[in-house]
């Protein structure tokens, strides 16, 4: 299997889309999913989606994007994380 190309997007790139990262790594880990993952800030997302499979992004997407864009707050607040690792493997899948 290929790995796959997530793009974690905060407001500044640092903070919260660090805490997500880790989650997402861990995710992919555990279903042993080879993943490369791309620490960016939202407004960067349009210029690297061509270059990506996934956006997960901690803050409002501004504008509809060409892969699936999947909001990630639950991994930082820990309500619904289920629903979102869900919908990431989802997205996976349809990118196999």
């Amino acid at each position: 299997m290929r790995k796959i190309r997530v793009l974690v997007a905060c407001g500044a790139g640092i903070a919260t889309s660090t805490v997500v990262m880790k989650k997402v790594e861990d995710l992919f880990a555990r279903h042993q999913i080879p993943v490369e993952i791309d620490q960016i800030k939202i407004s960067e997302a349009s210029s690297k989606e061509d270059q990506a499979d996934i956006l997960i992004s901690t803050t409002m997407l501004p504008k509809e994007y060409k892969i699936p864009a999947i909001k990630a707050m639950a991994f930082l607040t820990g309500i619904g994380t289920d629903k979102v690792e869900k919908e990431i493997l989802d997205a996976v899948d349809n990118i196999k």
